[in-house]
């Protein structure tokens, strides 16, 4: 969605009308953005009060990132046949309701269900409070109007951990879902009441609903299998392989539709342009990386490392906070620097910062876990910015919504793959470091030793086995998840390659907004 032309449409907002629209609006982005990450932290908790194992709690975090993803590429559509301010107040109150629902879901099942709910109402969202912010304000203090939309969803990503973990220690986990409910009614009737009378026009459209259906079940068959594979024994279970086979015909009958069709949901002719298929597939698979890093770091914190909700939460959130100080800076220099400097400068420091992160230790300390997080903000404050200004280069205007909803629609579903992968990816590493250290240590000269010290602590044969066995787990975790922290810094090394097989971006001119 672009801003208004100027001139055009009902007046700019004034004095206090505009103050309180705009924090509603600032509201919904923030709801939305917080969602996609609160729940991270809390995942050994919810586990844990469901009765299912970590690992099958990630489906809570990928169910909720790829219905949003699949919803996105429908919300042009949505937009333009209904009006931006119908779909994004419908969007806020069914949004509100879905978070009710998690709040009181009963078991991991219904929960996962609520969550793609969830995940398939909030598509509207951030492009229609971005899009209705602009429209409010004057046309010489759209810029402001950004500012406020930006720092939302800078600010929401930090806030997500620590109140997610705070939560989760010290109230019910429901409560991460439950706290939309006050804050989604405000938004939904503020915004209906306010801006109901600035309805965007509306036009009959067709819509490609065998696109649409075809892009739902290769996406959704393809995580479903990427989410049960690792505990179906993968392509020997039966299951696994007919999700396979679906995913991969469904894909191949999607990309053919789409390319015939006369109004497709997804426009990939263009992928024809290099700029568009580089920077979107470098895009992707760097927020891939980053997606499955921000998963897997608190998990490992919460199950191996003793740290509570809360302090995991913390652990992470210094990396927002460099991100919200510099972003504006770097907006400013974004005009005068090369995107491709910006984006080298990203991928440098994601690599960086999970190198750093693949020499943790047992006995690493707050500080230690925390310095990896904060090059990461530096990161984040370029990388969104850069990949946007490659990507979207000499987009024509017309096609700005539908080539700005493939960017957020791979990045999302990306997401959403990336979680499923870094999970199994864990779990398998886990297991074969643990029998590499069973081996070592067996009931050999080394076991003896360090059973035999402990008894002289005190424990008894059992307690000191069990002690023994419980630090050769922990050992296992960690090596596991340096193992992952390492694969990470060389893909996003990797990914500055095809950064400069692009041309040189011309400057991005105005606001660039999410459809």
């Amino acid at each position: 969605m672009a801003s208004p032309p100027p001139g055009s449409g009902p007046a700019p907002l004034t004095g206090a009308k505009l103050g309180i629209t705009a924090f509603a609006l600032a509201l919904g982005t923030f709801m939305m953005v917080l969602d996609s990450t609160i729940a991270n932290v809390s995942l050994p908790t919810i586990a844990g009060n469901l009765g299912v194992s970590s690992d099958n709690s990630t489906w809570i975090v990928t169910a909720f990132a790829v219905a949003n993803g699949v919803a996105v590429p429908l919300t042009g559509w949505l937009m333009r046949r209904f009006g931006v301010v119908k779909v994004f107040c419908t969007a806020v109150a069914l949004f509100t309701l879905a978070s009710f629902l998690c709040g009181i879901a009963w078991d991991l099942p219904s929960l996962i269900v609520f969550r793609v709910m969830q995940g398939a109402v909030s598509g509207p969202m951030m492009p229609g409070s971005q899009a209705l912010l602009i429209s409010i304000f004057p046309p010489q203090k759209r810029s402001t109007a950004l500012g406020i939309w930006s720092m939302t969803t800078l600010v929401a990503p930090i806030m997500g951990p620590i109140l997610g973990g705070y939560i989760s220690d010290n109230y019910h986990w429901s409560w991460i879902f439950l706290i939309n409910v006050p804050f989604g009614i405000l938004t939904a009737f503020v915004c209906w009441t306010r801006l109901k009378d600035r309805e965007t026009p509306t036009m009959r459209l067709p819509i490609d609903t065998v696109g649409l259906g075809l892009l739902v079940l290769w996406v959704g068959s393809l995580q479903v299998m990427l989410d049960l594979g690792k505990n179906a024994d993968w392509f020997n279970d039966p299951l696994i392989v007919v999700l396979t086979i679906t995913a991969i015909v469904g894909f191949a009958a999607w990309v053919i539709w789409e390319l015939t069709d006369a109004n497709p949901t997804v426009d990939l002719t263009l992928f024809a342009r290099r700029n568009f298929w580089i920077g979107n597939l470098a895009f992707a698979l760097g927020y891939a990386v980053f997606f499955a890093n921000i998963l897997i770091l608190p998990l490992w914190l919460q199950t191996q490392m003793g740290y509570t909700a809360t302090w995991a939460g913390l652990v992470a959130a210094p990396s927002g906070l460099v991100a919200v100080i510099l972003t504006p800076l770097i907006a400013r220099l974004s005009g005068k620097i090369d995107a491709r400097i910006l984006a080298t400068v990203a991928f440098g420091g994601f690599a960086i910062s999970y190198w750093m992160r693949s020499l943790f230790t047992t006995q690493a300390t707050f500080v230690d876990l925390m310095l990896p997080l904060l090059v990461q903000g530096v990161s984040m404050a370029t990388f969104f910015l850069a990949m946007l200004t490659i990507s979207l280069d000499r987009i024509p205007p017309e096609k700005l919504p539908s080539a700005t909803g493939i960017s957020n629609f791979g990045r999302i579903v990306a997401g959403g793959f990336a979680a499923s992968l870094i999970s199994t990816g864990w779990d398998w590493r886990e297991a074969l470091h643990q029998s590499r250290l069973a081996e070592a240590i067996g009931s050999g000269v080394p076991w003896q030793i360090a059973s035999a010290q402990l008894e002289r602590l005190g424990m008894t044969t059992q307690q000191a086995a069990a002690a023994v066995t419980r630090q050769m787990v922990g050992q296992a975790y960690l090596l596991a998840s340096t193992d992952l922290f390492r694969l990470s810094a060389w893909l996003a090394a990797v990914l500055i390659v095809p950064i400069w097989l692009c041309r040189r971006p011309t400057p991005q001119h105005g606001p660039v907004a999410a459809d």
